[in-house]
């Protein structure tokens, strides 16, 4: 622990371990029985210039939590209690587990699924682990029920994808703005502070989103759509941009390709019948499409209320479409971007987890991607298995034959947060081995047949790749406590079982070292980037592929990461909901996040702060539904769909449709909204359609002021 010659503490630069903004933060170390073993406090960082959120400020609550686990569990039977296990014993659990899986039932028979959570390290060390260690195709991660859509619709039209293509500052130097489903002033508070920026200097935003949310109370213009119709809206609002002229010519001539195809396809989508689709009124679309074309600097910053659908790929592309027309991509605070959500969600899709994937980028089927990274590895490209299924598809198969019998699961906790979330949880219990590393007995932890400690962000070293694109140092401030250890040590020590300890490293640096040369060439090249040039430079921007480039804050400049420099237009059409409403499930559900709290709770349901703010979850119903339904502010609602049930209190709330109710995803127990959702997949990028499904509604008995589990 850092401290100076005459004994003070001296405070640790690192990052907030929640969304993918990052916040810089200084960790303390305080006197024992002074409160959390760290006091935080917010850092003047370029992303967030001070600004801590709730969640961030309250952090360090769970680095001593009495919940907290340090020793690995086990079970003697699936039906037996757990008990407390040496690292010993549980490895030789795991390794017996993982090699009578692929002794029978064949090498995919072994699988990891991993998390947006995971340091640049960790998700590197978990792809070449099942890649090289299990030689199996087994793997994917949360991620792709978070940002795969967006991925997908980027590299079809820039050949590369970085969320936010320009750093988070520039939002406070464009003219215009629109946010499409998403809600920053909620989900990633401090960002607030680059929007304010941009009001005070005269800029305008525009929101798109089914609630009129605390971001959309900042707005010029609201524009209300009915859920999963964003696509017809972006189609609507190119054809009103084309209608008055508004596109840009010259861009499109010299820096685009495919745009007479989509100019035509745009014919079909002519406001009166856009307005019957989405709900938004001819006249706010007419206004939205001025202000987006007429400004000096326009943004269209998109989210997972416009990509986590069915055809969120296609929705994301349509995004781009209109970017594209109006000639922003590459100018000056202008451009597409999608806001990631998970804090390395951006890192965490670059290096491996995902099924189709290797480091850098590079495509797991492409022979001279497997090439370079076989050479790193030092193994024949001939060993490296052929892509495997996605997330959903890897979950929906376990313990089926074909499927994934032994599992490991990484900062995820899939038995809350997938989709059709019990159905999850039935395959989880058909695994013959199920193995779960976390800090608490999540849900899916409680599924286990071995459960392993792990070390928190604050007790370790490693890389996060923030939502710029902006590589960052991860720093420990503490020590973890005695029988905890880091997920990265752990792949290394299971791999060292099976044989294949030689390719693996334990100390993070040499991890960062050798997945920069694995990155090396690609499309996400860290080559250049070290920890030395991090520290000295506050973050370095990828790509940066060597020691003496700069990085690239900004892309699309000069061109596009595509064969011939241009972007690409591509023909998207408006198609209904996988699941439209009907009269047995005559509403809409949609889901989300809330200000307090954070992905699938486990570590915000046990932060004292962040529960007292928000001790309980809520639906939100319009009060024209409500009376419909004879239910009253504060009374218990039943939510069914054609997957499951669930029960919360309800909220009555003006400011969502009135034929849309929003609820949260962050609790279990019958609260488990996302045994509701709908696992209809994205062909293209196999995102779950989480934000819309049909739904009934009625008034429930109230159990409040019972044992009722929330």
């Amino acid at each position: 622990m850092p401290s100076s010659t005459t004994g003070s503490v001296t405070p640790v630069p690192t990052h907030c371990p929640y969304c993918s903004l990052q916040c810089g933060m200084t960790l303390t170390p305080r006197e024992q029985g002074a409160g959390p073993v760290l006091e935080v406090a917010g850092a003047n960082f370029p992303t967030n210039r001070g600004g801590l959120c709730e969640k961030g400020l309250s952090s360090a609550e769970l680095l001593d939590h009495p919940d907290r686990l340090t020793t690995p569990l086990v079970r003697d039977h699936r039906d037996a209690p757990f008990r407390e296990a040496t690292w010993d014993e549980a490895y030789d659990r795991i390794v017996t587990a993982l090699t009578v899986a692929q002794e029978r039932h064949g090498r995919d028979a072994a699988g990891l699924f991993g998390g947006g959570g995971l340091t640049n390290e960790k998700a590197y060390q978990a792809g070449k682990f099942v890649r090289v260690a299990l030689r199996s195709a087994s793997i994917d991660y949360n991620g792709r029920f978070c940002m795969s859509s967006a991925a997908a619709a980027a590299t079809k039209a820039f050949g590369i994808d970085r969320g936010m293509p320009f750093p988070l500052a520039d939002i406070a130097r464009a003219d215009t703005v629109m946010l499409v489903g998403a809600n920053p002033a909620d989900t990633m508070p401090p960002a607030m502070r680059w929007f304010a920026a941009g009001v005070e200097r005269g800029a305008r935003h525009l929101v798109v989103d089914p609630r009129y949310t605390a971001t959309a109370a900042t707005a010029d213009v609201h524009l209300q759509p009915v859920p999963g119709t964003d696509l017809a809206l972006a189609n609507g609002l190119l054809h009103l941009a084309i209608k008055h002229r508004l596109v840009d010519a010259g861009y499109i001539a010299e820096r685009t390709t495919g745009w007479p195809s989509v100019r035509r396809a745009m014919r079909q989508y002519w406001p009166d019948r856009v307005e019957r689709i989405t709900g938004v009124p001819v006249r706010v679309m007419e206004r939205a499409v001025h202000l987006l074309a007429e400004s000096r600097a326009t943004m269209i910053l998109s989210a997972r209320g416009a990509e986590q659908h069915a055809k969120g790929s296609d929705t994301a592309l349509a995004w781009i479409n209109l970017a594209l027309a109006l000639g922003l991509p590459g100018r000056p605070s202008s451009g597409w971007a999608t806001m990631t959500g998970q804090g390395n969600g951006q890192g965490g899709r670059e290096h491996g987890q995902k099924a189709d994937q290797l480091p850098g980028y590079r495509m797991l089927a492409d022979p001279a991607a497997r090439a370079h990274v076989a050479g790193v590895w030092g193994i024949d490209p001939d060993e490296l298995p052929q892509p495997g299924v996605s997330a959903y598809e890897m979950l929906d198969r376990l313990g089926t034959p074909g499927g994934v019998r032994a599992l490991l699961v990484m900062a995820s906790n899939i038995a809350v947060s997938a989709p059709r979330a019990a159905h999850v949880r039935e395959r989880l219990g058909a695994l013959d081995f199920l193995c779960v590393s976390d800090l608490f007995l999540s849900e899916t932890a409680e599924l286990a047949d071995v459960v392993l400690p792990c070390a928190q962000w604050a007790e370790e070293e490693g890389t996060m790749t923030n939502l710029e694109g902006r590589v960052l140092r991860r720093r420990r401030a503490v020590e973890a406590p005695d029988g905890v250890r880091s997920d990265l040590v752990v792949l290394a020590e299971i791999a060292d079982r099976l044989g294949r300890g030689a390719f693996f490293d334990r100390e993070p640096r040499a991890v960062f070292d050798e997945l920069r040369r694995a990155s090396a060439g690609g499309k996400a090249d860290y080559a250049g980037i070290s920890y030395e040039r991090i520290d000295a430079e506050r973050g370095v921007f990828w790509p940066c592929p060597s020691e003496d480039h700069e990085g690239t804050p900004r892309l699309f400049q000069d061109g596009f990461a595509t064969p011939d420099g241009r972007a690409r237009f591509h023909v998207v059409h408006h198609r209904d909901a996988a699941e439209p409403p009907d009269d047995e499930y005559p509403y809409r559900l949609t889901t989300g996040r809330s200000r307090a709290h954070y992905q699938s709770g486990t570590q915000t349901r046990r932060t004292k702060t962040l529960l007292d703010a928000e001790p309980e979850p809520v639906v939100d119903i319009h009060p024209d539904l409500a009376a419909r339904l004879g239910v009253t502010d504060g009374s218990d609602v039943s939510l069914r769909t054609r997957r499951g049930a669930a029960r919360m209190r309800a909220r009555l709330s003006p400011e969502i449709r009135p034929d849309t109710v929003f609820a949260p995803f962050h609790w279990s127990g019958e609260a488990t909204i996302n045994d509701l959702t709908n696992p209809a997949l994205d062909p293209t990028s196999r995102m779950p359609e989480f934000k819309t499904c049909a739904v009934a509604l009625e008034a429930a008995e109230s159990t409040h002021g019972e044992d009722a589990d929330t």
